[in-house]
């Protein structure tokens, strides 16, 4: 597999994740809901899902930066 595939595949799984994390995020935060069920769980009182969001911006920020490198 090429790098720039590999990379392509990447950002559209992470692009897939901040969707999810994100619509996840938006329900327990704004509207103050869980999508998934009962989400009493936090993590220094902030719930797992904005951790999730967080991480896969960080991994679509990456890949995109490596999809647009010139080397």
């Amino acid at each position: 597999m090429k790098k720039e595939t590999a990379l392509k595949t990447i950002a559209w799984i992470a692009l897939a994740g901040v969707l999810f994390s994100g619509y996840l995020s938006y329900t327990e935060i704004l509207q103050g809901t869980c999508a998934l069920g009962t989400c009493s769980t936090t993590i220094l009182s902030i719930p797992p899902c904005v951790y999730g969001l967080v991480m896969y911006i960080v991994v679509l920020v990456v890949s995109l930066l490596g999809i647009n490198s010139k080397k």
